[in-house]
């Protein structure tokens, strides 16, 4: 790991020159200059101080942000069938995140169970097909291009009006599916 590198670039956001820090840190400009140059290795109390004076800790420092992936191909889905319909859960270990996108397929004339009501919100965009939206005593049809979005806070489901397959983009948060 490039510790100096990480450094240079917290300075430079926090629009500090290599003084500026050196004085805050009560350390020379020399000292900042060679280890940004990756040139010395700072004791860890050292960096601890460094990073205090830009913001930032040795925990979010030392986190690799590229560990955890941001693109993820049609082999990292998982799907199941439920027979009415086919839940594939689009990115893996999504109910650690703040939302879950899945893409939700159902078969003529298939429907999912009514969800009870529970905290969050949900939001569908219908990539094909027609379905029936029933949100408590209500119910909706949305049709292909359209979108749903709702709390969910009332029993909601979802039916296909067709006799081909729908296929929607549902994201709900928190994850509940």
């Amino acid at each position: 790991m490039e510790i100096g590198v990480k450094i240079k670039a917290l300075r430079l956001k926090n629009n500090l020159t290599q003084e500026e820090l050196a004085d805050r840190c009560e350390l020379t400009k020399g000292y900042i200059s060679q280890l940004e140059n990756d040139l010395v290795n700072p004791s860890i109390e050292t960096l601890n101080d460094i990073l205090v004076v830009l913001g930032s800790d040795l925990g979010d420092f030392f986190h690799n942000e590229e560990s955890e992936p941001l693109v993820f191909k049609k082999e990292d889905y998982f799907s199941k069938d439920y027979g009415d319909s086919v839940t594939t859960w689009l990115v893996p270990s999504a109910q650690k995140n703040e939302m879950e996108p899945i893409m939700l397929t159902l078969n003529e004339k298939g429907a999912i169970e009514s969800d009870m009501p529970h905290e969050g919100e949900e939001f569908g965009y219908v990539l094909k097909g027609k379905v029936k939206l029933s949100l408590g005593k209500k119910s909706f049809t949305v049709s292909e291009g359209e979108t749903f979005y709702y709390k969910a806070d009332r029993k909601h489901s979802l039916e296909n009006l067709l006799d081909s397959k729908s296929i929607v983009l549902w994201i709900s948060c928190p994850p509940n599916f």
